[in-house]
């Protein structure tokens, strides 16, 4: 009996001690959750015709979530086509003089020719070659006249073609589509609501990586490296919960630690930030504190 209450002392003893020297161990750095949130705004103004977005829904890379009225720009675009088509047919007379005297021209040319080869066989007179000179150039005159009186009309043409497809984009960018995966976390806009450019709709972030970002000391700067595995614990029911994680990104500068971390002495200690990707089980929140373990090889 004395036996046995010994040896059961002993493990008490042994027990006890583990104990202790599993709650003296330390994690090598503290810190918060987070994610890359986008804020996603409109492109244009308008009523909100559709928009198909809730909180805490999943939304795919290139999703259709809604639009923004666009009959006043169709209107728009419809009342360029009609300024295009009477600028058109008033140049179509501009044009059809330049087709005639572009014909004019080319006979000349081919006299001009025939002269030339007469002089040449004694049988043509300097003089016809002059004088069928003199008109070729008097024609390119009146040319060259005619396309300056048209250019103001090429140019509003041109100009309208400019606003047409403005007039595209706009339509173009009045359909809301979601620019990445993720979770939307806000919704800031409701349908029939009067939206304008750059008035936001709503923030997402893709939960499924989450971002750990830890604060550690100098003297642990040496035993960490991108792409390096560290272990990421979360507080659970009964127990700490572990999670695989991998270092993405270490400042390249110290700061002084933030004020959220542990005590005021750790608090005006130069310590450099850390960023850990950790895949999400659905457990990981924004802003939820968690610690790292970095294996000492």
């Amino acid at each position: 009996m004395k036996k046995y209450n010994y040896i059961l002392g002993l493990s008490i003893i042994a027990f006890t001690l583990f104990s202790c020297g599993n709650d003296n161990e330390k994690a090598d750095g503290y810190g918060n959750f987070e994610a890359t949130e986008v804020t996603i705004s409109a492109e244009n103004n308008g009523k909100l015709m559709q928009f198909n977005v809730h909180e805490g829904d999943v939304l795919k890379k290139e999703q259709f979530v809604g639009y923004i009225d666009t009959i006043p720009l169709a209107l728009k675009r419809e009342q360029l086509e009609v300024s295009k088509a009477v600028i058109r047919s008033k140049s179509k007379g501009v044009l059809s003089q330049i087709a005639v005297l572009n014909s004019k021209l080319k006979t000349a040319n081919t006299n001009k020719t025939r002269v030339v080869n007469l002089i040449r066989d004694n049988a043509g007179t300097q003089k016809q070659l002059d004088d069928i000179s003199g008109e070729i150039e008097v024609i390119k005159n009146q040319i060259r006249s005619v396309e300056i009186q048209n250019a103001p009309v090429v140019n509003e043409l041109k100009s309208i073609d400019v606003q047409v497809k403005q007039i595209l984009d706009q339509i173009e960018k009045s359909k809301i589509v979601n620019p990445i995966n993720g979770t939307v976390l806000t919704k800031y806009a409701e349908p029939n609501e009067i939206t304008a450019f750059g008035k936001p709709l709503y923030k997402i972030a893709d939960l499924n990586t989450m971002q750990l970002r830890v604060y550690i000391s100098e003297t642990q700067l040496a035993n960490i490296k991108i792409g390096q595995e560290v272990t990421v614990k979360i507080d659970d029911e009964d127990a700490m919960k572990s999670y695989q994680g991998t270092v993405r990104w270490i400042a390249s500068e110290a700061e002084f630690t933030p004020k959220i971390i542990q005590t005021k002495e750790e608090r005006v200690a130069l310590v450099y930030a850390i960023k850990v990707d950790v895949k999400n089980d659905g457990s990981l929140k924004i802003g939820m504190p968690a610690e790292i373990w970095i294996s000492k090889e």
